[in-house]
């Protein structure tokens, strides 16, 4: 189903040319990081999965049409206008196409138009999962729900470390969510390499996640991937130091009543002025890293028998 996406002449020459993409999202852009660093950290993604054999496919919605690859000029309003401008998850993609207004489109959402526009491969920073405290609030990302039901794997350095870890794999688990560990026997907790929770699978080649990715779907066993790919060591923040930071981030915003989607960008930024710009530097390492790995395993898909 590709009708109600729409492409840019980049990524349709890509597709009719059978050439590997990766998608990629907007939020990251529009509410992940400050102006201009987010502009800049796009660009260079997208740089990083040409040199690497692949597409780049930035995701986003524009006056409620579903674009699957950005311009320049529309990748800078998003960096620039990011907080003006809407954070859609799958929940709110027909409230957005309806009203024909503009969108950043979140993991769910981007591996959902991922997924319409027959893009296998999604590279991001981190996924959302279940929130410390969902025992009593059930706050619980639609990033793991996706999982259950779009066939797209997805490149992440863990889920964020902000989250409650140990629930989201077991949440994982549950709905039968293969969370390959890309060269690690542990979860990546965003800014750091180990969570201390261990992962059912690991992965240590590019080819061996496209033969997973392939005799999941070939079996009709519906849903993603995750591919958990840790921080390069150099930009670590030890799990020990960011700890304590992420406590006292979240304690913030439970004082503060943050709820809902505002939490994640409210704890990102907080902990950026904590860690003396350490963590954006730290994001920013980690996206650049997935992007990498995603065009690796996107190539080594593409060349898979059909």
């Amino acid at each position: 189903m590709t009708t109600a996406v729409q492409f840019s002449s980049e990524v349709a020459d890509a597709r009719a040319g059978g050439k590997p993409i990766v998608a990629l999202e907007s939020t990251i852009i529009a509410h992940g990081m400050p102006y201009p660093q987010n502009v800049e950290t796009a660009r260079a993604v997208e740089q990083i999965i040409r040199l690497n054999g692949a597409m780049p496919a930035t995701i986003a919605i524009i006056g409620g049409e579903l674009k699957v690859g950005l311009s320049d000029a529309e990748l800078d309003r998003f960096g620039r206008d990011g907080a003006a401008i809407r954070k859609v998850s799958t929940r709110d993609l027909p409230h957005v196409v309806a009203m024909k207004i503009d969108g950043a489109t979140t993991v769910a959402s981007t591996m959902r138009i991922a997924a319409m526009a027959g893009i296998p491969v999604f590279a991001t920073g981190g996924m959302g999962g279940v929130h410390r405290g969902a025992e009593t609030s059930f706050d619980i990302s639609a990033d793991l729900t996706e999982f259950d039901q779009t066939n797209v794997a997805v490149v992440t350095a863990g889920a964020k470390a902000i989250l409650d870890l140990a629930l989201t794999l077991e949440m994982l688990e549950t709905m039968g969510v293969p969370v390959v560990g890309y060269g690690t026997d542990t979860f990546p907790a965003f800014y750091s390499r180990d969570s201390g929770l261990a992962v059912p699978i690991r992965c240590d080649q590019p080819h061996q996640v496209a033969a997973l990715m392939k005799a999941k779907w070939s079996m009709g066993l519906a849903g993603g991937v995750v591919v958990a790919n840790p921080i390069p060591a150099e930009f670590e923040i030890p799990a020990s130091e960011i700890s304590p930071w992420i406590e006292e981030a979240v304690a913030a915003a439970q004082a503060k009543a943050v709820k809902g989607k505002d939490v994640t960008p409210f704890l990102l930024a907080r902990l950026a002025a904590k860690t003396g710009g350490r963590s954006l530097a730290a994001n920013i390492a980690l996206v650049k890293h997935n992007a990498k790995v995603a065009a690796e395993i996107a190539v080594a898909y593409g060349k898979l028998a059909p």
